[in-house]
């Protein structure tokens, strides 16, 4: 794919992603592309007549997109970004940085791979989560890593039924339920002591935060289920729906939650030699060969 329009996003005011973001722009221009930055971030350039843009432009106009900062700032776009034909690669000027691929120190090898088409596209699927009251939609968004239903407060339990595709699975009393991507099982759902899931499994991960039994496990079912969660009347009024820990919806006792997967999709572009594997083995610390 040639890239003739490029959109670049950042996070505000962090000295790393303003050096990145100007650096990149000084190898956009050596290239001849044309330059939209994110309207939040365009103040912090040093120089050069670049064009301000909010995301869905990004989308819009540019071929793709590179986001500058954590895994946090990549979520916040990519829930703009997967519902356009771009491609998007990320410069990691967080902490861990399992979405984010390109190091700061390797800005220009890398990116040369991607335009010399020596890349590969991975397509990553998020949820969208409905809250319902007395069967009318009260509230939605969408998640890339996961939906998460909690309580307002901190230790608190609640009751709460689980549903898959309408057939009864569980009820619980538990801190609440984490909805997981294949994306997202290296996040929140892996703490929680969630399975790691490649990203290419077409699947979803349920996983209990804390749950009044022994007897309850982390389950993986097929991503093109509907889950729903169905609040008890019994609760205290103040549960909520996470959304990538971004978005908060909230949700009273006898609200029924639907999750399922979108067909907006992000079309996360790799450098050629990235390896799931090897993100795995640097980020969480795993071993190396014996031999």
């Amino acid at each position: 794919m040639t890239y003739k329009t490029v959109g670049l996003i950042g996070k505000p005011d962090h000295t790393g992603t303003q050096d990145s973001l100007n650096q990149l722009a000084l190898y956009l221009e050596k290239r001849g592309c044309r330059i939209l930055v994110e309207e939040s971030i365009i103040e912090e350039m040093d120089r050069g007549n670049y064009q301000a843009a909010n995301l869905v432009t990004i989308g819009k106009e540019a071929d793709l997109a590179v986001v500058i900062g954590g895994d946090g700032s990549m979520l916040g776009a990519a829930r703009v970004l997967s519902r356009f034909d771009i491609h998007v690669v990320g410069v990691n000027r967080g902490n861990l940085g399992f979405l984010t691929d390109i190091h700061p120190d390797q800005i220009e090898e890398q990116l040369n791979l991607l335009f010399a088409n020596e890349s590969f596209v991975e397509e990553r699927f998020l949820l969208e989560v409905c809250v319902y009251r007395h069967e009318k939609l009260k509230s939605s968004n969408a998640a890339m890593n996961e939906v998460v239903l909690h309580h307002g407060k901190v230790a608190h339990m609640m009751e709460f039924e689980v549903y898959i595709d309408g057939q009864f699975v569980f009820s619980q009393r538990s801190d609440g339920l984490i909805v997981s991507t294949p994306t997202g099982s290296t996040a929140y759902s892996l703490s929680a002591g969630g399975p790691i899931v490649v990203p290419h499994l077409d699947a979803l991960t349920l996983v209990p935060m804390f749950p009044h039994t022994l007897s309850s496990r982390p389950i993986v079912v097929d991503s093109k289920s509907t889950i729903s969660m169905r609040v008890s009347k019994v609760n205290s009024d103040s549960l909520q729906i996470s959304c990538d820990s971004h978005i908060v919806l909230p949700v009273l006792p006898g609200d029924e939650i639907r999750i399922h997967k979108t067909q907006d999709t992000l079309r996360l572009v790799h450098p050629k030699g990235y390896s799931y594997f090897n993100v795995l083995r640097n980020k969480l610390s795993w071993g190396s060969r014996l031999y």
